[in-house]
């Protein structure tokens, strides 16, 4: 159990975003902080992809944007060393993956403790890594979901901080369950960083909690 963390101050947290692909949540975190619900800003938008639409959407909205293709490097560890050090250069202070398709190392996440935050589209810890809307259908449940957690050097192992739940119906396919799974998605990610921003919380075992009255 970690010890209680205060509340952050008034200027608003610069934050990290790191996505693979179009970045559907990184849109939806950073036109949360531009309507002021979530006290925080994009200092810096990274993709391991050079041509991921994440990139421009976020060019296009005046941001810092770059792509470190992680094939230009000979390893793992020099890619996420160009990675942080981007990530420094910007100030950056808490770390949102946005569908980054890249396993963190546990250097990169005990560089940014507690700091760096994910949504999975499940409920964890039902089924972690990829296809989690997939395997959900195969296995036949009634509910599915979302999960953001802190990011600890396991695969979607880390603390919970929000879950969103999802009936999958009937006449459900892959395309129609994770489209309002996603739609979730884009609700619970600027929740978890408002709550985490705003209120004191601790970590105890896999949760994140939030102490009454805080």
């Amino acid at each position: 159990m970690t010890a209680p963390v205060p509340p952050r101050p008034e200027a608003p947290v610069r934050v990290g975003v790191l996505l693979s692909g179009r970045g559907s949540n990184f849109l939806a975190l950073h036109g949360a902080m531009e309507r002021g619900e979530v006290p925080a800003r994009v200092a810096l938008v990274v993709s391991n992809a050079d041509e991921a639409p994440g990139l421009a959407s976020a060019r296009d909205l005046g941001l810092e944007a770059v792509a470190i293709p992680h094939r230009a490097f000979a390893d793992r560890e020099r890619h996420e060393g160009a990675v942080l050090a981007a990530l420094r250069a910007a100030g950056v202070e808490w770390v949102c993956l946005a569908g980054y398709l890249r396993l963190l190392s546990r250097r990169f996440v005990e560089t940014f403790p507690e700091r760096i935050l994910n949504v999975h589209p499940s409920l964890l810890p039902a089924f972690p890594g990829l296809r989690a809307q997939e395997q959900a259908l195969a296995h036949g449940v009634r509910v599915t979901g979302c999960t953001v957690h802190l990011v600890d050097a396991g695969l979607d192992a880390g603390p919970i901080v929000v879950q969103r739940a999802v009936e999958v119906r009937e006449d459900d396919d892959l395309a129609s369950l994770s489209a309002r799974i996603l739609a979730e998605e884009h609700r619970a990610y600027p929740e978890a960083v408002r709550l985490l921003l705003g209120r004191r919380w601790r970590v105890e075992g896999r949760r994140v909690v939030f102490p009454q009255g805080a």
